[in-house]
């Protein structure tokens, strides 16, 4: 655990910073000798200091007015978190330029649809392959004049009024003085695209100030050290990581260490050793997934696993004040035993310096969260959206009631509108939608609040996001189910990888699951099933068995009554999931429209066949 002084804290505020490029300038001169990022490039990690980041920074400013941008044109970004990244996107809005973040692993039709609707002119892009691969979508037509690629081996294909260069070429021919900052508080900075998963990407437009006021709020519950490191996990992107990872770490002069890639994950947390780790769940599913894996193979160390949580846990509640503490025995001799032989080594995968621990993003397992926390990671969740740049409510590692995502941000309001939706004001909202005035109404409101879709409850002044009102689902009953709630708990067994639970205007609620191959096919042992025949009768029968063990707490009319089972999850590349891994709900139910046909046929002969 990493502990604080009055010396770490040198927080830059959103007055005083005013914009998002004023704020790096007030860094380099406040810490110029200070590591500020660090990359893993040719084999070894490599640090630049603010001083070093603001000279890169002017001379993308260079290259940006050289490749005749004006202010208010818009410039993409299509690169993995690197130093790049940030000093394009940062030089960009201080020449007065609006720049749109592109995911690297979305769809070449997304990438073009977003290329266009913002009418961009230019992209930094990670490779000439990568470009080459979407140059015939591109082609299609837009406003893209010009593209830097900063990598690769392949000659760039060009197109018909798009020029494609190297990046180190482009940057080479950079040199002078960018002058003044071009941008104002009030300027958009950015476009960033909510995640798509009920129709196309609609791009947020936030300003400096929102983007600033934001972080600074988050700062009152995440104050971020100078002596912190980050280790920067999820696309740059997404507006959870950028306003964390970037905007807010920046804010507190703390250094940020690009993760190399989720195959390198665990070598990165040994070396970087990480003192702020910013996740989604996701992540952390993986890592209780992993122990208890690990752990299954001995059943000794299987309950010291168990034991250990379930001590830790009791511990963390009963410092909350929600539980008695374990007695004198396990305090003082059961609970230092398990520390170090199962708490410890646990916390050393993480490097053993991480003070706080944020998921994000999307809620997780109670079972999750209880397990990891019981162990001893800091961890903490909070609640948010493109749309409020990003973040709503939060908890904090002294005020921590996991399940819930927290208390509002100091000058945020929230309260509940129609069918418990969740209505915000802050300021930190979006200035609408681009081009999409009808979409901006929708979402904000005469009065100011914005409508952010999630439905929520209260609870002793804490926020509980309980679904998604176009997630709701509605049965020919007229009884409503929050499909989330349900698959979040089918998702909480192991055994299931993924679920996606339907049933709109229908009598009962179905299913289709992705099951976790491994874990299926020792299942399929153990019962005496093909473990590539999923869907046969007995192995719906079992499968269907243990979902209603996982949601045995939902009442009747929200259990799954019929499930079709498959081997192959979805992803970002097959269309089944956005960028920031949320399932596209109408993607599945279209692709598997002809077997939950059939679900629902099977279902309506059994209850005529009972009559």
């Amino acid at each position: 655990m990493v502990h604080s002084s009055a010396l770490d804290i040198d927080i830059i505020g959103c007055n005083v910073a005013g914009t998002i490029p004023g704020l790096m300038l007030h860094r380099a001169e406040r810490l110029p000798n200070a590591v500020a990022y660090s990359e893993f490039r040719k084999g070894a990690w490599r640090d630049v200091t603010w001083q070093e980041m603001a000279r890169t920074v002017a001379r993308y400013r260079i290259a940006l007015d050289l490749a005749g941008m004006v202010r208010g044109d818009r410039v993409a970004v299509l690169l993995a978190n690197c130093i790049d990244w940030i000093a394009f996107d940062i030089a960009a809005m201080a020449n007065g330029l609006i720049t749109v973040p592109l995911y690297l692993h979305d769809s070449a039709n997304n990438i073009y649809f977003i290329l266009r609707n913002s009418g961009v002119r230019l992209c930094l892009i990670d490779s000439t392959e990568r470009w080459n691969k979407l140059a015939p979508v591109i082609a299609r037509g837009g406003s893209l004049t010009e593209v830097w690629a900063r990598s690769g081996d392949q000659a760039p294909q060009n197109l018909d009024g798009t020029d494609v260069r190297r990046l180190a070429d482009v940057l080479r021919d950079a040199e002078g003085v960018p002058g003044p900052l071009r941008c104002a508080a009030q300027d958009i900075a950015t476009l960033i695209h909510t995640s798509g998963t009920t129709g196309r990407p609609k791009g947020a437009m936030l300003s400096h100030h929102a983007l600033l006021w934001n972080a600074e709020a988050v700062t009152e519950f995440i104050p971020p050290l100078t002596s912190d490191v980050f280790l920067s996990l999820l696309p740059l992107a997404h507006a959870f990581e950028r306003t964390l990872s970037y905007h807010m770490a920046m804010m507190g002069g703390s250094r940020v260490v690009f993760a190399r890639s989720t195959e390198t994950l665990r070598q990165d947390l040994l070396d970087v050793r990480p003192t702020i780790l910013i996740a989604v769940p996701r992540l952390y599913e993986r890592i209780h997934d992993t122990i208890q894996s690990k752990a299954a193979q001995s059943p000794l160390r299987r309950r010291l696993a168990q034991w250990a949580a379930e001590i830790g846990w009791r511990q963390f509640e009963a410092h909350h004040g929600r539980a008695d503490p374990p007695g004198a025995i396990t305090r003082f001799l059961v609970w230092p035993l398990l520390e170090r032989l199962v708490a410890r080594p646990f916390l050393r995968a993480f490097g053993g310096r991480v003070r706080v621990a944020v998921n994000g993003g999307a809620p997780m397992s109670t079972n999750v969260s209880h397990f990891l926390i019981g162990l001893g990671l800091p961890l903490v969740e909070g609640y948010g959206l493109t749309e409020a740049a990003p973040v709503v409510t939060a908890t904090t590692l002294e005020d921590n009631a996991p399940g819930s995502v927290g208390r509002p941000l100091r000058g945020v309001e929230i309260r509940l509108g129609r069918e418990g939706e969740l209505l915000v004001k802050s300021p930190s909202l979006m200035r609408g939608y681009w081009q999409d005035p009808a979409g901006s109404a929708a979402t904000i409101d005469g009065d100011g609040w914005l409508h952010t879709g999630d439905i929520a409850e209260f609870r002793a002044d804490r926020v509980f996001i309980t679904g998604r009102l176009k997630e709701l689902i509605v049965l020919s009953t007229g009884k409503k189910v929050a499909s989330a709630s349900i698959e979040a708990a089918i998702e909480a067994d192991p055994l299931f990888e993924q679920c996606c639970v339907l049933g709109n205007n229908r009598a009962a609620i179905v299913a289709v699951v992705v099951l976790c191959r491994s874990r299926w096919e020792a299942f399929a042992k153990l019962h005496d099933l093909d473990p590539e025949a999923p869907n046969t009768p007995t192995a719906t029968a079992a499968i269907l068995t243990r979902i209603t063990e996982a949601i045995r707490d939902q009442p009747p009319f929200a259990q799954v009554r019929a499930v079709h089972a498959l081997l192959q999850t979805w992803t970002v590349e097959d269309g089944g999931l956005t960028p920031t891994l949320k399932k596209k709900r109408q993607v599945i139910e279209d692709r598997y429209q002809t077997e939950i046909e059939e679900l629902y046929a099977r279902q309506a002969s059994r209850r005529h066949s009972v009559r």
